[in-house]
């Protein structure tokens, strides 16, 4: 039963972030590898390659980590192995995605 409500829980986010994101835009070339990540690195790339606002969010949707970057590298040795919404701000777009750390 527990699954269910994991299941259900992340449908609904799912759709409140694909509004979100609809609403002003997905980013533009936007590469997110390697996902899922093994080495506590992420490397984030787009077509302007903007400074980007980072948001992750844990399965139960409490904010893990916030922070912005200037060029594409993210650390992320500091989360514990598990699965993560991450949500990337870049200028005026906004893009949602599942992030894997193994």
């Amino acid at each position: 039963m527990k699954h269910f409500y994991l299941i259900a829980f992340f449908f609904v986010c799912s759709l409140g972030f694909a509004q979100e994101s609809q609403a002003k835009g997905d980013i533009d070339g936007l590469k997110l590898y390697p996902n899922p990540v093994t080495h506590g690195k992420i490397f984030i790339n787009t077509t302007e390659n903007a400074p980007k606002k980072i948001m992750i969010f844990d399965v139960l949707g409490t904010q893990v980590l916030q922070t912005t970057i200037l060029g594409i590298e993210l650390n992320l040795s500091t989360l514990d192995k598990g699965v993560y919404i991450i949500r990337i701000f870049e200028k005026d777009k906004v893009a949602t995605r599942k992030l894997i750390i193994k």
